[in-house]
């Protein structure tokens, strides 16, 4: 009989570019304050480049997070990376609601990307997710995500190449 696993696989072997999803523990707005979204991307920066992850897009929302980032050599390392974006993030929450112990975040998932127009489809996916979720208009405006980063910093033809990707039919996992 197979048994059905408690938590999902971490697949991570081949060096190259993964997506990233995490939830908080029951989905609780945990990063609904500003300045909780700005401790949480500040300590994903610092935690990503201390691992060697270089992030390509990210959105911080309320109770839950996307980011694609292309591995270091050996990939095995995103899940201390997680684990310590995690467990940073969770103590300092912990420590600021006076509930040490209280358990913050639920599971991550990550997919390997091996396909470009797979890659480009959820660069837009990652970028729009605010607006996806109703929490703006315009993702550019908002500024725990990466859209605006992108637009300024990403060659213009691949700005304008993103842009044209439909976001409706990219299967990611949304953490219910």
């Amino acid at each position: 009989m197979k048994q059905w696993p408690h938590a999902p696989a971490h697949w991570t072997f081949q060096p190259g570019i993964y997506m990233v999803t995490a939830a908080t523990y029951r989905r609780l707005p945990h990063l609904a304050a500003e300045e909780r979204k700005d401790l949480f991307q500040n300590a994903l920066f610092a935690i990503a480049s201390e691992f060697g992850w270089e992030l390509h897009a990210w959105a911080i929302l309320n109770e839950h997070y996307h980011f694609i980032a292309r591995s270091p050599g050996n990939p095995a390392t995103l899940r201390r990376f997680i684990s310590k974006l995690h467990m940073t993030t969770a103590k300092a929450f912990n420590r600021e609601d006076g509930t040490p112990g209280r358990k913050v975040w639920f599971q991550y998932w990550d997919s390997q990307i091996t396909f470009q127009r797979s890659y480009l489809a959820r660069l837009r996916y990652v970028n729009q997710n605010p607006v996806k979720h109703g929490l703006i208009e315009v993702a550019e405006a908002y500024r725990w995500c990466s859209a605006q980063w992108f637009n300024e910093h990403a060659p213009p033809s691949l700005v304008e190449t993103v842009k044209t990707f439909k976001i409706d039919r990219v299967k990611v996992y949304e953490p219910v």
